[in-house]
């Protein structure tokens, strides 16, 4: 075949194709792009979707779907008109289309154009006669608008699906109150009231709606007649209550107020909020708790379905400064009704603290680790008590199940300490090595625990280990609290121990100066250094205080202690341990 015949046929084929292009209809070119949009926009090629989406509508501009997804990218490009007009073209070629339709009238909420989001609802509502949701919101719209005329005409609609009911007569009433129109609202509330004449509950909205309308006096007596017949009835108590306070006489208004307190059908939010006004009143009018003391009290006496009340007595009776025990009394009412209220109950543990009631401690923080599992405060406190009795073991067992609770939103200081009094009590059963790993964690959390600093300063100087770093953290301790004896002694005796003796006769005088009731330790300390300084005569006058203050007050050692200071006195001279 020659080269002339070939290009021919290239030439044929080409114009072959283009004229097989030209006769794909508009509608099928645009449901390839539209296909092949939704594929893109499924693999969240965003960019790539909204072209071909733009391609589709010039396609085809009578198509809607593309214009609702449209909309939805110039949305989140915050071009607001565009969207708007995508969406409103999209409901506009396809109105049978309920979520075009929703879509809209969500979008004119949003926008505050109430006036249009309830005409595109009205006209949903026209095709869809079933849908009470939409007549609910053309409601709120009609109220937001203040057209309460609309409002009233949408909720007959809304009754003629649900049948009459409380809700939408009541809300009815109150429109057609915004309209002025008090003997609609009236009526309203007495054909409701009418339909179920042996439910005082509605007899007493009626009664509301007279008094609201200014129909007091036939209001009060129904109120009457329905606690004739209900003696406990809230609505009527609250409502008597509420008029009594702005007209009635104050012995009136205390009688009744005590009336509803007592009442068994009373929330306990009701009862709170009572409280709260009676404790307003009482502090208003100069402070005396007796009246609202006794009320909680006759209030308590009643089984509480709750803890409310007895939580706000508590906080009434800590205000009013009434003493621990009769407090305490309070909230033990609470954890009876509420074991796990946590503050009830590390208030009681506050109480047994001030009163040195271990024991106490003890028992209140048991019980909480069954209610409050993950409550860190109550390992603490437990564990500090039965350190306080010299129970080790016990007290090493309930820091350890308490550091288990530890998260990265526990309060610094108390995990802190929580290692703090885990390493002196492994110090003190001779498990150094686990005593310094647990200040180090202590550190770790608060490198100025300024207790822990001391403590370990002091027992690895006592060991003759790592007495840089001990001197180290001593020294933090005395910069940070001059005056401590403890410390002061501390960082005194490490530097004797690095017989650095000139420096610390300075601190261990300053010790003796800042100590008003000085201990054997630190009297021995004193006369070590004095006798590294030269001074022995005074450093004999030192060890024979520390033996005379060691008979005075004997602890664990003390013997041990009695024996060497004896021989140091014997012999007049300092002895190596």
């Amino acid at each position: 075949m020659s080269r002339r015949h070939i290009l021919t046929l290239v030439i044929t084929g080409w114009a072959m194709t283009s004229l097989a292009q030209s006769v794909v209809s508009p509608s099928r070119r645009y449901d390839a792009f539209f296909l092949e949009a939704i594929c893109e926009r499924a693999k969240g090629n965003n960019d790539a979707a909204f072209d071909l989406l733009r391609r589709c509508v010039e396609i085809d501009s009578t198509k809607s779907e593309a214009y609702y997804y449209i909309a939805q990218y110039y949305g989140a490009l915050k071009q607001r008109e565009k969207a708007i007009a995508c969406i409103e073209k999209a409901a506009a070629l396809e109105p049978a289309n309920t979520t075009y339709q929703e879509t809209l009238a969500n979008t004119y909420i949003n926008m505050r154009q109430y006036d249009k989001a309830a005409m595109v609802l009205e006209r949903l509502y026209d095709k869809h006669h079933d849908r009470d949701d939409v007549l609910g919101i053309l409601i709120e719209l009609y109220e937001e608008q203040h057209d309460y005329e609309a409002a009233i005409k949408t909720l007959t609609k809304l009754e003629t699906m649900e049948g009459k009911s409380e809700r939408l007569s009541y809300a009815k009433s109150n429109f057609y109150t915004q309209l002025g129109d008090k003997k609609a609202a009236i009526a309203e509330m007495k054909t409701l009231a009418d339909q179920y004449p042996n439910d005082q509950n509605y007899r007493g909205l009626y009664a509301n709606t007279l008094f609201v309308n200014g129909q007091k006096k036939k209001a009060l007596e129904i109120y009457n007649d329905i606690l004739r017949i209900e003696p406990d009835n809230r609505n009527a108590l609250m409502a008597l209550l509420s008029y009594e306070k702005t007209e009635g006489n104050p012995d009136q208004v205390d009688a009744l107020t005590e009336r509803v307190l007592l009442c068994k059908n009373i929330t306990s939010q009701d009862r709170v909020l009572l409280m709260r006004q009676e404790i307003g009143q009482s502090e208003q009018d100069g402070g005396d708790s007796t009246r609202v003391l006794n009320l909680f009290r006759r209030i308590l006496e009643q089984p509480q379905m709750d803890a409310d009340v007895a939580i706000l007595c508590a906080t009434y009776m800590n205000l009013k400064k009434m003493p621990n025990d009769t407090i305490s009394g309070v909230l033990e009412q609470v954890l009876r009704v509420a074991p796990d209220n946590a503050a009830a109950r590390l208030q009681l543990v506050s109480y047994a603290w001030q009163a040195n009631d271990m024991s106490r401690i003890i028992t209140l923080c048991q019980d909480a680790r069954q209610y409050n599992p993950d409550e860190m405060a109550f390992y603490y406190y437990q564990g500090i008590a039965y350190y306080k009795q010299e129970k080790l073991d016990d007290a090493l067992n309930a820091f350890q199940n308490g550091i288990g609770v530890i998260n990265q939103q526990s309060d610094p200081d108390i995990v802190s300490d929580f290692y703090a009094v885990m390493g002196d009590i492994l110090h003190q059963k001779g498990l150094e090595k686990e005593a310094y790993a647990a200040y180090d964690s202590c550190l770790q959390w608060k490198d100025d625990n300024y207790g822990c600093l001391n403590n370990y300063a002091y027992y690895l100087s006592e060991r003759n280990q790592q007495l840089d770093k001990a001197e180290q953290m001593s020294y933090r301790t005395i910069k940070a609290e001059p005056k401590n004896a403890t410390f002061l002694d501390t960082y005194a005796w490490i530097l004797f121990k690095q017989e650095r003796y000139a420096e610390a006769k300075i601190y261990i005088d300053q010790t003796l100066q800042c100590d008003s009731d000085t201990s054997a330790v630190l009297l021995e300390h004193a006369g070590d250094i004095y006798y590294h300084v030269g001074d022995r005569a005074q450093a004999l006058s030192y060890w024979q205080q520390a033996l005379a203050r060691a008979s005075e007050a004997p602890q664990n050692g003390t013997e041990d202690r009695k024996q060497i200071l004896t021989r140091k006195i014997k012999l007049k001279k300092y002895l190596k341990e």
